[in-house]
């Protein structure tokens, strides 16, 4: 997994956000960026960062956390160092699925945040995750305008403007381009799955990058292609195919995932060309073990384990839970394709996204019904593309909710290096050394 490969070397620096249980930050120190601040509000999600050294041989380094609410913070206050990249998340249950959908009267939407602190720190480019949600038609007129204010975040919003005032004067100064370059942004955004990237997880969101002007980076050259396609991953499991050879299954199994598998159409293009990727990532392929946990499959958890929630051979997080239902609308992950979108779960999961179907239809779920189980939380972090050396604070639901929020650290991995390169290729980064 080139995110977390052991030489790693430092390029720049970075500052994060709304770090949650730190995957987005995790992905861009990886990329080589050295965090000036991190910042987050929830207790618990701060905790679980001061558990985690942000690189494992250097365990007595820890990373610069600014707990508490970002809009308290002063930048000026803690940063000494020129910015190369801001990285962060702004709360996105304003515009999810999963929340109440206030969207831009809902006092959790931290985008204005967002712009004050690239106002304060100058960054040379800016990383952005968010739900894709904000694409909604009754979002998208304000995905717009965060867009414009992210391409002008200078040009401030009188007090008494209305967002829609605000974005009227930005798309004309946009239009005339009379904003110096050294003050404008030149915004990308792109819908993403994260299973196209190697998570094993169906993850629908929105990837804004964006770069000032003045740098005049061609973002387009450097973007992350796709790496892994849902065509590939069916190919693979036919009859005799590697999928099988990987993962020893019983016959029974084996043939009713092959009976249940979609025709390709081998003569279309577009089918060729997504056949030439790598397959998706299955939920039986994270409990195996993949990447940095290759070869490091998570040991069966058994009825024993999930009736007392017993922590399954001493494995931190891999712990039996009770009482697991399916039913309409509710509805469980299989383990032969991507797990499902995991969730937050404010209110609960309603989906079905913490359940998992399993092969021996007669097990035991203790409180629920036969045949499937709630995932662990450590499979459940695998699914999310953490290390299993990432240590989450807190009860079994709060550590559910900081995966729920976080960014897959593969997903950010991938926009992190890219983002890397694009500024080496016009020699936005300096030596480190040159910086001390």
């Amino acid at each position: 997994m080139p995110e977390l490969r052991e030489e790693r070397q430092e390029v720049g620096t970075c500052v994060e956000l709304f770090a949650g249980g730190g995957g987005l930050a995790m992905a861009v120190h990886a990329a080589g960026f050295r965090p000036l601040l991190v910042n987050e509000l929830a207790p618990r999600a701060c905790q679980s960062l001061k558990n985690n050294p942000p690189d494992p041989k250097a365990p007595e380094k820890r990373w610069p956390l600014v707990s508490g609410d970002v809009s308290k913070i002063d930048f000026s206050e803690h940063i000494t160092e020129e910015v190369d990249v801001l990285a962060g998340g702004p709360p996105c249950q304003p515009f999810s699925l999963g929340g109440v959908h206030k969207g831009t009267e809902d006092k959790r939407n931290m985008f204005p945040e967002m712009f004050r602190a690239i106002r304060e720190m100058r960054p040379k480019a800016v990383i952005c995750e968010n739900v894709r949600g904000l694409l909604r038609p009754s979002f998208k007129p304000y995905f717009k305008y965060i867009l414009n204010e992210l391409t002008l975040p200078f040009v401030e919003r009188d007090e008494d403007a209305t967002w829609e005032d605000h974005n009227e004067l930005l798309e004309k100064l946009i239009a005339n381009e009379s904003v110096d370059l050294a003050e404008r942004y030149v915004v990308k955004e792109m819908e993403v799955n994260a299973a196209d990237y190697g998570v094993p997880q169906i993850r629908n969101r929105v990837i804004i990058v964006a770069f000032r002007a003045d740098l005049d980076v061609a973002w387009e050259k450097f973007m992350p292609a796709k790496t892994h396609s849902e065509e590939s991953l069916i190919y693979s499991m036919r009859e005799g195919g590697p999928y099988w050879k990987r993962h020893k299954v019983t016959a029974d199994v084996r043939k009713r995932v092959i009976a249940n598998l979609p025709e390709l159409d081998y003569e279309n293009e577009k089918v060729k060309e997504k056949l030439k990727l790598e397959p998706w990532r299955t939920l039986r392929d994270a409990i195996a073990g993949i990447d940095e946990n290759e070869g490091k499959p998570l040991p069966y958890v058994s009825e024993e384990a999930v009736k007392y929630k017993v922590e399954v051979d001493g494995i931190r997080d891999h712990v039996g839970w009770p009482g697991a239902r399916m039913y309409t609308g509710h509805t469980p992950n299989v383990l032969d394709r991507p797990a499902k979108t995991v969730k937050a779960g404010v209110h609960g999961v309603p989906g079905g996204e913490s359940v998992m179907q399993l092969d021996d239809v007669n097990f035991v779920n203790f409180g629920g019904g036969d045949g499937y189980r709630y995932m662990t939380v450590r499979e459940t972090a695998r699914v999310m593309t953490f290390p299993d050396r990432w240590i989450l604070d807190g009860p079994r639901g709060e550590k559910m909710r900081q995966l729920g929020n976080a960014v897959p650290v593969k997903l950010g991995a991938a926009f992190a290096e890219a983002v890397a390169n694009a500024l080496k290729s016009v020699g936005a980064l300096e030596d480190p050394e040159k910086r001390k």
